[in-house]
Parts: structure tokens; sequence; C-alpha cells
């Protein structure tokens, strides 16, 4: 089978390696589509991601869907939730296993992704991919749990006011998914404008380039002039965050989503503190996330297929890997099955 690993800052190379062997409760796996994420980014840029770094080649992708390739369930097609928590520890028994601390995640540390052939994975992990979704749309239900996740965590209700500061795919996924919980009025920003027309067209009612979305005229047309109840970061930017923070009403709250360059981020304190603003944390998915996300999809109130401006093959790592760096389009997509014109 083939193999994309990650050797060392910005050395990815295509492998040919034995097929795995499932273990107990786990199934054999062809994996069919796979997102890249900005943590992939970091991977490929950076060689790891906040306090976990490359220490041997690493085979990125924990956004994926695939066909089971035998046993009873053969040619069935799933999406698969990619973290694998231990379900023993005190915070797994307490209900967070999205928070273990013994967690493995596909892609990430030790534990090879999904940017490959085929691989094995617990059975419990996958979830029947519904007919109406095509594989390349279910590479995206994994970053929309993320932002149910974060909804969860925001509070968010019918009525209230929201803003989402950074519009790549989950940012964007955001926005669906506040106006499918029955927000009316969404703030979206962004510093490249592709991204902002996209927060438009997927319902934002105030999309803005970053640079001007807290001019004063911006949050007169606000409810009340005084912010959004809610805001979400969600491009990993000091610049991000203060906006966020600027931008929320007082006694409002501001959810964190996204993975800062050097795993740092910092803020001027008086605004959030004079404010009495709660600052929340996200990560990734939380159990329940991705099932609701396939039905959020399957109602037909989250559209995905926007969202998903390039597709390529295994083989075509350099120019799917240069569209993640780049920033170029919104999701990209790669398919191991598929073959390359190169390759034909």
């Amino acid at each position: 089978m083939k193999a994309l690993r990650l050797h060392g800052t910005g050395d990815l190379r295509l492998h040919e390696e034995p097929p795995p062997t499932p273990g107990d409760g786990e199934l054999l796996l062809r994996v069919t589509a796979v997102g890249l994420c900005g943590s992939d980014r970091h991977w490929f840029s950076e060689g790891g991601i906040g306090d976990a770094v490359l220490t041997e080649p690493l085979v990125l992708g924990h956004e994926f869907v695939c066909t089971i390739e035998s046993g009873p369930r053969a040619g069935d097609r799933v999406a698969v939730d990619p973290a694998i928590p231990c379900r023993r520890c005190a915070v797994c028994l307490a209900g967070q296993p999205h928070l273990c601390p013994q967690l493995r995640f596909a892609g990430h540390d030790s534990t090879d992704g999904a940017l490959r052939s085929l691989l094995t994975w617990p059975e419990r992990l996958t979830y029947p991919l519904p007919d109406t979704l095509s594989d390349v749309e279910g590479a995206l239900l994994e970053p929309l749990g993320v932002a149910l996740h974060a909804l969860g965590l925001g509070r968010v209700q019918p009525g209230t006011s929201a803003g989402v500061f950074g519009c790549g795919p989950i940012g964007l996924l955001l926005v669906q998914a506040l106006r499918a919980a029955g927000v009316t009025v969404i703030l979206a920003t962004d510093v490249l404008p592709h991204r902002v027309e996209a927060a438009a067209a997927m319902g934002a009612t105030h999309a803005l380039h970053a640079e001007e979305a807290l001019a004063e005229r911006a949050l007169e047309r606000l409810p009340g002039g005084l912010g959004v109840d809610v805001a979400f970061e969600v491009a990993g930017e000091n610049a991000a965050v203060a906006d966020a923070i600027a931008a929320t009403r007082p006694g409002g709250r501001v959810v964190l989503l996204g993975i800062p360059d050097g795993d740092r981020t910092s803020f001027s304190a008086s605004t959030a503190r004079r404010k009495g603003l709660t600052l929340l944390l996200s990560r990734r998915m939380a159990p329940g996330d991705l099932p609701r996300a396939i039905r959020l999809v399957e109602s037909g109130r989250v559209e995905l297929v926007p969202l998903v401006t390039e597709r390529c093959a295994l083989s075509e790592w350099r120019d799917a890997f240069g569209a993640l760096v780049e920033r170029r389009g919104l999701k990209v997509v790669i398919e191991p099955q598929r073959v390359s014109e190169e390759e034909t």
C-alpha cells in the first residue's frame, strides 16, 4: 500500500509499505478521502504542533472517510472519529474522553493518520456514512464536529448574536452551524477576501475584511451597539483574538479554537477584564459531535460541497500541501484511491 510520511519540516515522502493487520475490535479500512487541516499545516511547516514534536516519520491526516475492506461489513462506507481515548482514566470516566491525557489521535505525535491507502481503526469509532453524502463531503464531518463542540461551549441558542473571527473551513462551518442553530446576527471576518465572500454566501449577516470589522460603524450595525454575545476565534492569530475580545459585549463569551504558531496566544487583558468576559478553549470534538454532524448535513441545514476547492491524488501531495500552506481556496481533500493524470 502507499503511505505519505512526514520525515521533517517540509519533508513528505511517499512510501510503499505492507498493509496493516487489524487487531481485536479493529477494522481494516480503505481510505477514500482525507481533508487537510490547519493542524496538518503546523506539522508540515513546523515539524510539530504545540508541545508535540516529530520524533519519527509520521502519516498525517485526521479528517477521513473509509470503506470497510473485509469482514461482514465489507463495502460499507464510514466516517471515522480520529480520537482514541483510554476509556479508563478519571477524565474518561467523568464523560470527557476528548480530554483524555492518554488519548491517541490520528496524524498526531506517534499515531499514524489517514494519508495512506489502508489503515486499521477501532470499529466502535466508525459511523455509517449516509448514501446522500459523497466520500469527499464525508471528510468534512470531523471539522463540522469541531464546530459543533465550540457552539456548545459558547452556549449558543436562538436569538444569540455571534462573531466568527477566521473564516477557514472550520470558521465557515461555524457560520453555517450558527445559522442552523437559529442565530440571526452573525459577524464573520477574515484577512482573505475570498473567505469573506464565502462567509457571506454561507449565511453571515455581516461579512467583513478583518481590518474594517471593528470600525465604529460596523459595531453600530449590531443590535444594541455593544457587540456580539459570543465570539469564536478560529484563526490562530493574536490579532483575531484581540478582535474577538473587542467585538464581544460586556459579560459575553469568547471561545478560542485557533492553533497559534509557536504555541503562544497573547492579548491585552484590560479589555477582557473590564468587560468581564468568559474565555474558553475548545479542543477537537466531544462524544456525540460526529453523529450530530452527520445528522445536520443529512437534514440539509449545512452544505459541505461548496467548501471543497481542491481534490488531489495521494501522489499529488505537493499541490495539496502547497494549497494548504498558501491558504488557496478553502478545503483541500486528498483521495488516496484517486489516480492522477501522471499515473494513468
